[in-house]
């Protein structure tokens, strides 16, 4: 199986979304490597990043399923080295 690291960037705008937000993200846990969330009390605002090792449909489905959130945005960044696992 081939597969990418990449980086989820997320703006979280609505807070009524979050509770949707993680649910999405625990189901696709096993390709999460870590999350790091800043809520940005200030402007209301809160900034998550995710690294993920998924192939690269799992990670445009995971961030398609998040930026489809009202008052999410989404976007991923991969690494452009191609992992090859022997499972």
């Amino acid at each position: 199986m081939e597969t990418r690291v990449a980086v989820i960037g997320i703006i979280v705008e609505n807070p009524e979304a979050t509770p949707r937000l993680n649910e999405i993200l625990h189901e696709y846990g096993n390709h999460i490597i870590g999350r790091m969330g800043i809520p940005y009390r200030q402007r209301g605002i809160s900034v998550i990043s995710i690294a993920v090792d998924a192939p690269q449909d799992v990670i445009s489905a995971l961030s398609g399923k998040l930026g489809r959130l009202e008052g999410v945005t989404a976007k991923a960044a991969y690494s452009n080295y191609i992992f090859h696992d022997e499972n």
